[in-house]
C-alpha cells in the first residue's frame, strides 16, 4: 500500500502523522475540505454564517500547512479566518464559539515529538467534536469524496490572542493575581516548552506584570525531546525553582509548564516538586468550590485519581466519569448540567464557566488565584486536602510499546477471554471496562490497562498507598504484558 493510500485514522483528538511521510500538504489538501463539510452538515443549521476558523502552533511548517488548509477550505466555498500568528488551541476553539463559525481547524500535533504535525478539529460550540464527526470525515475519505463549490468563500486574517487574552481576563481575578505577583508575595516561573503559550501569560496579566519565561523561543525539535508537560521533561522548569530557593528565595513560587499547544498543564510547588493534574484537579475543585462559590458537577476520566470523588463529596458537588480523552467531557458539558470543571490525568481540565474544552493558561490563572487568595503553597494545599477527606496516594503511568498490532490484539484476547483475578498479590474485586480494563484490588489501590487506538502501544496507569506500591504494580503489568508480547 502506497503512502497516500493508506486511511486516514483520527486519534482520540485530532489526526497526526510524521511530516512528509504520512502528514503531508497532499494529504491535508485531502482531508480539510471534507472536514469542513462535515463541520457544515453537522452544525449549520446552528451558525449564522459558513466560516472555517484556521489556525496553528509553532511546529515545523505549520504556518505552510494552514495556509494549503485555508486555500482549499476557501476553493471548497467556505469563508476563512486565517490566523497570522500561533496561539493556543483553545485560542481557536473560543475564537469558533465567539463569531459563531461551523467550527476551526488546528494545525497541531499536540505533544507528539518535532517529526510530527497534525490536524485538531473543532466544532462551533467551542471544543472538539465527538468521535461520530471524526468517523464522517474517515468514511468520506474513505470513499474518496471530494468537496466543490460554484464558487470560492472569502478568506480574511485574523489576530486570535486579542479576543482570547480578553475571554482570559474576564474568567480570571487578574487583580488579586497583579497584585501578589507584583506586590513580591509571589513569583511565577513559566516553561512553555518552545510552544504556543510562550508570551501568553504576559499577554494577559499585563507586560508590567513579571512572568519569568523559559524555552520560549521557537524550536520545531523541541529540544530533542516532546513539547508534553511531564516530569521527566521539566529539569529546567523544576532545577530553577529549587536554585531561587538555594539563593535564598523565601516567598510563594508556583511554576507551570503547557503542551505544545497550550491545552494541557502541569505545575511544580515552590520547592521544585512536579505536579500532574492529578493534584491540580482537587485543588482547583477546592478553589472554585469555596472562594468562588461555583457548584455543580465535577467531571473526571476513569484514570482521575480516587482523591477527586472525595473532594466532590466534600463540598456537596455531583460526579460523573467518562472514558479518557477530553471530547468525553465536553459530550457531557454539552448536555447542559451545571459543570465546575472536567478534568483528564493528562493534564487537560476545562471549565463549565467557559467553552467546553481545556485551556492550560485558564488553568494556571485559576491556580495562581488559589496559591494567592489562600498564601499557601500548593503542596500545602494538597495536603490540606488529603488530611481533610483522609485519603493519601500516589499515582504514576507508563506507556509500553508493543512489538505489533498483532500483539495488542493477543493482549486484548487474553483480557476478554481470561480476565485477571490476581494482581502484584493482591485480589481483583472490581472490573471496570467503559475505557480499557480498571481493576480495583483488595487493598484499595487500582490499576488500569488501555490500549492506543493508533498505534502498538500499553498504557499502564495505577494508584496507591505508596509510590513503591504503585511501581510495584506497574512492574507486575509490565511483566504480564512482556510475557505475551513475544
Amino acid at each position: 500500500m502506497s503512502i497516500d493510500q493508506r486511511p486516514i485514522k483520527f486519534g482520540t483528538d485530532g489526526w497526526r502523522g510524521v511530516i512528509a511521510d504520512n502528514f503531508t500538504f497532499e494529504r491535508l489538501a485531502l482531508v480539510a475540505p471534507v472536514a469542513a463539510r462535515v463541520l457544515a452538515e453537522t452544525y449549520g443549521s446552528s451558525t449564522s454564517n459558513q466560516t472555517i476558523v484556521v489556525g496553528y502552533d509553532r511546529r515545523f511548517l505549520s504556518e505552510e500547512f494552514a495556509e494549503t488548509v485555508a486555500e482549499v477550505v476557501q476553493a471548497a466555498g467556505f469563508d476563512v479566518l486565517l490566523s497570522t500568528s500561533y496561539a493556543p488551541t483553545p485560542a481557536f476553539s473560543w475564537v469558533a464559539h465567539h463569531r459563531g463559525a461551523l467550527g476551526a481547524l488546528v494545525i497541531t500535533a499536540s505533544h507528539n515529538p518535532g517529526k510530527y504535525s497534525g490536524l485538531k478539529i473543532k466544532g462551533a460550540f467551542g471544543g472538539s467534536v465527538p468521535p461520530a464527526v471524526t468517523q464522517q470525515v474517515e468514511a468520506k475519505l474513505a470513499a474518496a469524496e471530494t468537496v466543490s463549490a460554484a464558487a470560492p468563500g472569502k478568506l480574511e486574517r485574523f489576530d486570535p490572542w486579542p479576543e482570547y487574552c480578553e475571554v482570559l481576563r474576564d474568567r480570571a481575578n487578574l487583580e488579586v493575581i497583579r497584585s501578589a505577583i507584583q506586590s513580591g508575595k509571589l513569583s511565577v516561573i513559566v516553561d512553555t516548552m518552545h510552544g504556543a503559550t510562550a508570551g501568553g501569560l504576559a499577554k494577559v496579566l499585563g507586560e508590567d506584570v513579571a512572568i519569568e519565561e523559559l524555552r520560549s523561543d521557537r524550536d520545531p525539535l523541541f529540544g530533542g525531546s516532546a513539547p508534553e508537560p511531564l516530569a521527566k521533561y521539566l529539569t529546567p522548569l523544576l532545577q530553577s525553582i529549587r536554585d531561587r530557593r538555594t539563593a535564598g528565595e523565601t516567598g510563594l513560587i508556583v511554576g507551570f509548564a503547557f503542551d505544545g499547544d497550550g491545552d494541557r498543564i502541569a505545575a511544580a510547588d515552590g520547592q521544585g516538586n512536579f505536579l500532574s493534574s492529578q493534584i491540580l484537579i482537587p485543588i482547583l475543585l477546592e478553589h472554585l468550590a469555596v472562594r468562588r462559590k461555583i457548584s455543580g458537577e465535577a467531571i473526571k476520566t476513569i484514570s482521575g485519581s480516587d482523591l477527586i470523588p472525595k473532594i466532590v463529596d466534600l463540598y456537596n458537588l455531583s460526579l460523573h466519569e467518562t472514558p479518557i480523552g477530553y471530547k468525553y467531557i465536553a459530550d457531557r458539558m454539552l448536555e447542559g448540567h451545571p459543570v465546575v470543571l472536567g478534568g483528564e490525568e493528562s493534564g487537560g481540565i476545562g471549565y463549565g464557566t467557559h467553552i467546553p474544552e481545556r485551556d492550560g493558561l485558564l488553568s494556571a490563572l485559576y491556580v495562581m488565584e488559589a496559591v494567592a487568595q489562600s498564601g499557601l503553597d500548593l503542596s500545602d494545599l494538597y495536603r490540606r486536602l488529603q488530611e481533610q477527606v483522609s485519603y493519601f496516594a500516589e499515582y504514576d503511568r507508563i506507556d509500553l510499546p508493543l512489538d505489533s498490532m498483532e500483539t495488542r490484539s493477543r493482549l486484548l484476547e487474553q483480557l476478554q477471554n481470561q480476565p485477571l483475578t490476581t494482581i502484584a498479590g493482591q485480589t481483583v474485586t472490581d472490573c471496570n471496562t467503559i475505557d480499557g480494563y480498571k481493576f480495583r484490588l483488595a487493598e484499595g489501590s487500582w490499576l488500569l490497562i488501555r490500549f492506543s487506538g493508533t498505534e502498538p502501544v500499553l498504557r499502564l496507569y495505577s494508584e496507591a498507598a505508596t509510590l513503591e506500591r504503585v511501581h510495584e504494580i506497574l512492574a507486575w503489568a509490565k511483566d504480564w504484558a512482556n510475557s505475551i508480547n513475544i
